[in-house]
């Protein structure tokens, strides 16, 4: 098991965080421009984990290089149900550089665009003052 899972799964922020290079790079399922550094995408991670409801992965993928993995995984945001992939690939020093997450149907991705809409004035904020430390 990865050990993004792994700490996904535990609910814990401060293990997520740590798993991303400086300059991750997160790409949104529901954003058209993707979101550069690990402040920024430490903060929306902690925002989905209040988003999404009955979270779980349900397969996990690896590429033969052990760099590229895939975490498929179910969940609900607002009564809808969520199916979706996390993309990763890791840096030379295992750390995350590479995120991407798709979802579908399209129900639910306009459910978790609401949602986190709702929500990214508080990301914005906490990602500005992560960077200010």
């Amino acid at each position: 098991m990865h050990p993004f899972r792994e700490a996904v799964e535990r609910r814990d922020p401060a293990a997520i965080e740590a798993l991303l290079a400086e300059d991750v790079v997160f790409t949104s399922p529901v954003a058209f421009k993707p979101y550069a550094g690990r402040a920024i995408t430490a903060a929306i991670l902690r925002a989905v984990m209040q988003v999404f409801e009955d979270f779980r992965y349900v397969r996990e993928f690896a590429s033969e290089d052990g760099r590229g993995h895939a975490l498929a995984f179910t969940a609900t945001v607002d009564g809808r149900r969520v199916d979706g992939c996390d993309f990763l690939h890791l840096d030379e020093e295992g750390l995350i550089d590479d995120f991407t997450v798709m979802v579908r149907p399209l129900s639910g991705a306009h459910a978790l665009a609401e949602a986190m809409g709702a929500r990214f004035e508080q990301i914005t904020r906490e990602a500005v003052e992560a960077s200010a430390r």
